[in-house]
């Protein structure tokens, strides 16, 4: 089994910076993909930066430019860095995760941090 846990949510006026972490754990070979989501209520889960094994990155056209994401695969790792954050980005974020382990590839799902944009 798998688990992936997220922090670094919060309170943070506009404008300001967080970063996010996602640690997975377990018996796991490799992970081909780490993503960040985020949903708030009402809306639709969106996509927000997608990681892939090869060094690929992929983003939202709304955080292009703010947002960052990168990994540390010796780590099982993967972060957000989310600059000149704006009211809208107020969500729960998660993380997302394509597991290569002994039941071949799985996908998993943390929990989700909260993060509020708000003077």
């Amino acid at each position: 089994q798998v688990r992936l846990v997220e922090s670094g949510g919060g309170l943070v006026q506009p404008g300001g910076s967080l970063k996010l972490s996602c640690i997975a754990s377990g018996k796991i070979f490799s992970i081909y993909a780490m993503d960040w989501y985020r949903q708030t209520p009402g809306k639709q889960r969106e996509l927000v930066a997608t990681s892939h094994i090869d060094g690929a990155a992929n983003y939202a056209d709304s955080v292009k430019g703010r947002f960052t994401i990168s990994r540390d695969d010796a780590k099982n790792s993967v972060f957000l860095n989310m600059n000149s954050l704006k009211p809208e980005d107020t969500a729960v974020y998660s993380c997302n995760a394509d597991v290569y382990t002994l039941e071949g590839v799985v996908n998993y799902w943390g929990q989700g941090t909260q993060v509020t944009v708000s003077s």
